[in-house]
């Protein structure tokens, strides 16, 4: 049996955990999920559409909000009942923190960001490492696979199965697994009320927007597409723009039908976090700008320019 981590911020489902139970499902083995937090048990239907049989939820006092180390030793409780042959997480921020506290409770070997999972004696993985340039070949030897998918490898089907039978239970949890908690909260959201895992459209910009104030022009094109305003790291170490709209390594992973780079060079780490996007736009006053490499349409010209002539375009075709 293959055990899938669900996460979900108080009950919304993070849909990059439908591509790891997708993953799951292509290991030829009965796949069961488990989330933390009782206000998972409402995600027993679509869970259940995407192959698991069984939605186990972890209840207790001390899980108010995510919590990775309590997530880490409730998994550890559960793992230690079922004893599945692997359990998988989407190979995001949060899906990553999560298993890697539960291997370290089981004091076990964890595999990150796997594009490929083969079981067996050993486990093998293959690895994206440097900013997706190099793939890695890894042998695992444990008997029980840790792994979380790189969240754009695989694509998510359902299979229209039933809802997933609920299974609460209450973990062994101890005082110091609430020490690492969330205190605050920034949604992340951006003026539209779009995130960048939810956008389809995504409008980032980089150093040469040229400041905080010239992100204007950006959140205006974003809004008229109904997109998210996304930006690179050297905007967010500027203090122009918040963490939570940065794309890359470091940042978010995205993969939105529309992606338009705007000033933006395109560092490796950049790259990394959007390459996948379906369609990527680059707007650019240097014609020898690494992103371009990437651009499926490019747009040599200042960027101050184009987006609100690119604006007005959009805005008159809509009528």
């Amino acid at each position: 049996m293959i055990l899938v981590l669900i996460d979900h911020d108080r009950g919304e489902l993070d849909p990059l955990s439908l591509r790891a139970l997708t993953a799951a499902r292509a290991l030829g083995q009965d796949v069961e999920a488990v989330a933390i937090g009782s206000e998972a048990a409402g995600l027993a239907g679509i869970v259940g559409e995407y192959g698991a049989k069984v939605l186990h939820v972890a209840k207790h006092a001390m899980i108010s909000d995510y919590t990775p180390m309590a997530s880490g030793r409730a998994l550890k409780d559960l793992v230690e009942k079922l004893k599945p042959a692997a359990v998988l997480a989407a190979g995001s921020p949060r899906g990553n923190e999560q298993l890697a506290h539960l291997a370290a409770f089981l004091d076990l070997p964890m595999a990150a960001e796997c594009s490929e999972i083969t079981l067996g004696s050993p486990h093998h993985v293959l690895r994206a490492r440097w900013a997706g340039n190099l793939i890695e070949s890894a042998n695992v030897h444990a008997e029980l696979l840790i792994a979380t998918v790189l969240s754009f490898s695989v694509e998510p089907e359902s299979i229209n199965a039933p809802a997933s039978t609920v299974a609460e239970f209450e973990p062994a949890l101890e005082p110091q697994d609430s020490v690492v908690r969330i205190l605050s909260r920034d949604s992340g959201e951006s003026k539209g009320g779009v995130t960048l895992n939810d956008a389809k459209i995504i409008v980032s910009g980089g150093r040469g927007v040229g400041g905080a104030d010239g992100f204007g022009n950006l959140e205006e094109l974003a809004a008229l597409l109904g997109g998210a305003v996304g930006c690179s790291r050297v905007v967010t170490s500027s203090g122009w723009r918040p963490h939570a709209e940065q794309v890359g390594q470091t940042g978010t992973k995205v993969a939105p039908d529309l992606y338009i780079a705007a000033g933006i060079s395109g560092a490796m780490q950049h790259i990394a976090g959007m390459k996948n996007s379906k369609t990527i736009v680059v707007i650019n006053t240097d014609p020898e700008a690494p992103i371009l490499r990437y651009a499926d349409y490019a747009i040599i010209g200042d960027l101050h320019q184009v987006i609100p002539a690119l604006t007005s375009a959009i805005r008159q075709a809509k009528g």
